[in-house]
């Protein structure tokens, strides 16, 4: 018996042996790579054919809530304008040119004229009526009727205009209105959901979306010296009739104002582009409590720094504002900036165009200090400039300033120390640019220095606006020009 345990045992193990000797030498080489590379089923990662649609791409945006949390808050502008006339209209106070020569004939009366009318859209801001909207919606206006969604008409007046930014701020005189919050532009990403809403063709309340796509777009729309493009573009349809309407992102948010499409026929083709958020809230908080907008200046002229260009000059940065050319006297200059320089960032946050840093700066007013990080000589730099305001101090623009300055049709920057001595004056302003106006036409040319107006002495630019303040008639300036040579001009203030 205890012979036929051991044999069984025995059995049992050789046929153990057996099947691990088979195992291991006879299975297929397919078998033993399988066995050896692939993990077990709860270590392998998930996988997904790139054809394979999940809930992130079929599932869309619903923007009922949005649309109708604002929808309520974009009006229809209907502006007038007076007809402009013709050769023969009003010459020298004269209804006709031949009435001028010959005198009064026998006519039939001439047909009363009528309005230009033009259209567009305005965001309500305020629950007291306050409207923004575009500049060229509303400029030189005579009349300006706002329309909301349930047909109630007001009357708007305009409070303030800034066609830099191409933007306006209208008030009508309701209480409890529906009203946009503004969103923070600089938060938003390109790729993100955005509406358009306004008034397309006097369609009223269209509502489109589309998304962001691109930010800092300059489009080289806006004619004036010192405007501000850097537009949000987005694929949002927008026509004639949208401009001044609103541009809000998926938390009803106010984050542009829609000004322009690109276009070759004059109707959508595929990119809209809006006045950022941040900009437009700077322009109406600057109206309201200045009555002109306050545009700071650091005094640059920059271009876009490329890759080409680096490579040309040598420069190790490919992104940035190139400056060109430095003002003298301006905030740049004074705090070091030189030509050649690249301007890569503003307070901390990076600037890899011109249009960034013209919208940065734009944002600031005069007095303003502001971080500017720069690139020279192979190394990142930083300085502090204390902006000015657009006619060389750094004192507020007022109302008052900026009629005096453009009736004199020019711009004024304050002298250095060293300027004063090789003049030999401790005193006065100098001519930094003319335009038309009272000093070209009395013969005043650029770099004059203006000591006295009527025996009062000139220290700064605000002097000359106080000086003259309320005047009419002809003033003596009195100054000198580069070289020493001493000039008086009479003017005429009207």
């Amino acid at each position: 018996m205890k012979k036929i345990l051991v044999l069984f045992f025995v059995a049992i193990v050789g046929g153990m042996v057996s099947l691990g000797i088979n195992q291991y030498f006879f299975v297929t080489p397919n078998e033993q790579v399988v066995a050896h590379t692939i993990p077990h089923r709860s270590e392998q990662p998930p996988g997904h054919f790139t054809s394979q649609r999940g809930p992130s791409v079929t599932t869309l945006p619903d923007f009922t809530v949005v649309a109708e949390s604002t929808v309520n808050a974009v009006v229809h502008i209907r502006a007038e304008f007076e007809r402009r006339g013709g050769m023969h209209d009003d010459y020298f106070g004269h209804g006709d040119i031949f009435d001028f020569f010959f005198g009064p004939r026998n006519r039939r009366p001439a047909p009363e004229r009528q309005p230009v009318v033009g259209s567009g859209s305005g965001v309500i801001i305020s629950d007291d009526g306050y409207i923004l909207t575009n500049n060229h919606v509303i400029d030189n206006a005579s009349l300006i009727e706002v329309t909301f969604n349930d047909n109630r008409v007001y009357e708007a007046y305009l409070v303030g205009n800034d066609p830099t930014t191409d933007l306006a701020l209208l008030k009508i005189e309701e209480e409890g209105l529906p009203f946009l919050i503004f969103g923070d532009s600089d938060e938003l990403l390109v790729g993100e959901w955005v509406l358009a809403i306004g008034n397309p063709f006097n369609l009223a309340s269209t509502v489109t979306a589309g998304i962001v796509s691109a930010k800092g777009r300059n489009i080289n729309i806006l004619s004036e010296e010192m405007a501000i493009e850097s537009f949000i573009q987005t694929d949002a349809a927008v026509n004639r009739g949208n401009s001044g309407g609103a541009l809000v992102n998926t938390h009803g948010e106010l984050i542009g104002i829609n000004t322009a499409i690109a276009s070759t026929t004059g109707t959508f083709t595929g990119y809209s582009f809006a006045v950022p958020s941040n900009i437009a809230l700077k322009v109406m908080e600057d109206l309201l409590e200045y009555g002109e907008v306050q545009r700071a200046k650091l005094g640059v002229v920059i271009s876009p720094m490329t890759g080409r260009r680096a490579d040309e000059l040598d420069i190790g940065v490919i992104q940035g504002a190139y400056v060109e050319e430095v003002e003298s006297n301006s905030a740049a200059d004074q705090a070091g900036i030189r030509a050649g320089d690249v301007i890569t960032g503003i307070d901390g946050n990076k600037v890899r165009n011109p249009s960034e840093l013209i919208e940065t700066v734009g944002r600031k007013r005069p007095g303003d200090q502001i971080t500017v990080r720069y690139y020279r000589n192979g190394r990142e730099q930083e300085t502090v400039a204390k902006l000015k305001n657009v006619f060389g101090e750094i004192a507020a623009v007022t109302r008052e300033s900026r009629g005096v300055n453009e009736l004199l049709g020019a711009r004024f920057e304050t002298l250095t120390d060293s300027d004063l001595q090789a003049l030999n004056i401790d005193h006065g302003v100098r001519v930094e640019s003319l335009s038309r106006g009272a000093l070209s036409s009395a013969g005043v040319r650029r770099g004059f220095v203006i000591t006295h107006i009527d025996n009062e002495p000139v220290n700064a630019p605000q002097d000359i606006t106080n000086i003259l303040k309320g005047r009419t008639g002809g003033v003596l300036i009195e100054g000198v020009y580069p070289g020493g040579r001493r000039a008086y001009y009479g003017v005429g203030i009207n």
